[in-house]
């Protein structure tokens, strides 16, 4: 599995979805609370739960950013997908992925997708999917701040690549008894004191200067953002549909890659339907 590149918008070898019937194209964000999808030529077309149901009751294979039963995705995005392609058909897939998971989760998420029989499949890290979901520019430092419902990551992006992460495992989904929006709060400022600290150069407070991208299902809380903008002393931005912001990101980088001349390869025959 490879990173998704910055690819060429030139598409003169392929028309533009959905009129290139035999081109279909997957963005799957599949986060520990929900699993959203982004099908070519349709849009989001999937945004559900992340559950499995083996046979005795809801399972969950992905837990806190970590794939934890890989077969169980595969059962799945089967579930979700497989009456959605058309037969016949090998989808280009691109997946998004926790920036601290690595090598680990992008191996378990390219067997769990093998069940959609891709022809390619592409990783892109969830914070610059965000930012290009937001029309954010690149080429400057980007500091991305995502709180998700069990986990929040902030990330410097310096030319588009991520440069310094930190992660803690809260989120929307531990609000209660045991969590207060004060604790996701206090955690976002000490993860991004810690990557100020560790910056022994300007990019991180030229970036905080310019304001955080919020993005999240944490972004639409007001008890998270208000004290989060009190406490940081820095512009907020938040993300348009913030929770949805990573899987259409994706769907960005799709439709660049689906532009691309290598996309436009000889495709082998499916020996067999779903």
């Amino acid at each position: 599995m490879t990173e998704a590149p910055d690819l060429p918008g030139d598409a003169t070898r392929h028309r533009p979805w959905p009129m290139c019937r035999r081109c279909i194209g997957i963005a799957l964000d599949m986060g520990s609370a929900r699993t959203r999808v982004w099908l070519a030529g349709k849009g989001t077309v999937v945004d559900v739960p992340t559950v499995t149901l083996p046979g005795t009751g809801a399972v969950h294979p992905a837990q806190r950013g970590t794939i934890i039963d890989t077969p169980g995705c595969s059962r799945m995005l089967r579930r979700l997908l497989g009456h959605r392609l058309p037969r016949f058909t090998r989808p280009m897939v691109i997946v998004t992925t926790p920036v601290l998971d690595g090598v680990a989760y992008r191996t378990r998420a390219r067997a769990a997708v093998e069940v959609l029989r891709p022809r390619s499949v592409l990783t892109v890290p969830s914070a610059r999917s965000i930012a290009l979901a937001a029309d954010a520019d690149l080429s400057r430092p980007l500091v991305v701040v995502d709180i998700g419902a069990h986990l929040t990551d902030v990330v410097l992006l310096c030319d588009g690549a991520v440069t310094d992460a930190h992660r803690t495992a809260l989120g929307t989904g531990d609000l209660g008894e045991t969590t207060t929006p004060e604790q996701i709060v206090e955690a976002v400022v000490t993860m991004l004191t810690a990557i100020r600290r560790h910056d022994r150069t300007s990019v991180t407070a030229g970036a905080l200067r310019r304001g955080i991208l919020l993005a999240g299902g944490g972004a639409l809380r007001p008890e998270i953002t208000h004290p989060l903008t009190a406490r940081l002393k820095a512009p907020l931005r938040i993300v348009p549909a913030p929770h949805t912001a990573a899987v259409r990101g994706a769907a960005r980088f799709l439709q660049a890659a689906h532009s691309h001349p290598s996309a436009s390869a000889a495709l082998p025959p499916v020996a067999h339907p779903y």
